[in-house]
């Protein structure tokens, strides 16, 4: 199989990348290379085994968009991971984050829409498009704060309520991967992800938290814990994550 990933050079793009190539698919990774650690995570993905092709490319671009995937029509999976991923960033420019995050994806759907409808299209959005989910009561229990009446999280059904211009562009893209399938009839999957961690990551304090706690300590840096510690972040490996990933792709014709 054929796998495109855009933000290929990036954590999750290149873990995902590794794990396709190491099943013996082609994979087409695509990247701007605007993220700090992304040249390394390249230079790394090349000495892999397996078929793996770079394209030096801009989500934001549609010309970029429309001609990769006019070369590349025989794709049987997408895998669209790259965007701006800071809430900090999006509210200093909120410009850029639209940009690569609503209008990005608009312009990869159009992309698959047009030359290879037939592939499996996995998003990866963000659980910001939750907001503040005030309507939720947290209590306070054995040191640390939980949800009282949903013990074992939220449920798909929680009512979106895009908070900060980071929630509002993911959740753009969010809604429009979920249209195309309604309107188009495209094969999509919204990924609504949260606290991923494991190696190579590049992390700094207002993204990629787990990595930075270890980078910080490793270096003698100081740790800042906003609020008052108690409370409470799921994590997720990265490798879950991609097989999660890979189950959907094995799954996407079946409904429900």
């Amino acid at each position: 199989m054929k796998v495109i990933i855009t933000g290929a050079a990036g954590f999750i793009g290149g873990h995902a990348a590794t794990h396709f190539l190491g099943r013996g698919d082609t994979v087409i990774g695509v990247d701007n290379l605007s993220r700090r650690g992304n040249s390394e995570n390249l230079q790394w993905l090349r000495k892999q085994a397996g078929d793996f092709q770079f394209i030096a490319g801009d989500i934001r671009s549609q010309t970029d968009m429309d001609r990769l995937f006019a070369q590349h029509k025989d794709a049987g999976a997408v895998l669209h991971l790259a965007g701006q991923v800071a809430v900090t960033t999006s509210v200093v420019n909120p410009r850029m984050d639209f940009e690569a995050n609503a209008l990005g994806t608009l312009n990869i759907l159009e992309a698959v829409r047009q030359h290879c409808p037939q592939a499996a299209f996995l998003y990866a959005s963000t659980n910001k498009v939750y907001g503040g989910m005030e309507q939720i009561v947290i209590v306070e229990k054995d040191g640390r704060y939980a949800y009282r009446d949903l013990p074992q999280g939220m449920p798909e059904i929680t009512p979106l309520d895009f908070h900060s211009p980071y929630g509002c562009s993911k959740g753009a893209g969010d809604q429009y991967v979920r249209d195309y399938a309604r309107i188009y009839g495209l094969k999509t999957v919204v990924f609504r992800q949260s606290c991923i961690y494991g190696t190579r990551q590049f992390g700094i304090e207002d993204q990629g938290w787990v990595a930075w706690f270890t980078i910080a300590s490793v270096l003698g840096k100081a740790i800042t814990l906003y609020g008052d510690g108690k409370q409470v972040r799921d994590v997720l490996w990265v490798g879950d994550l991609i097989s999660l990933y890979e189950r959907a792709i094995e799954r996407i014709d079946v409904s429900g």
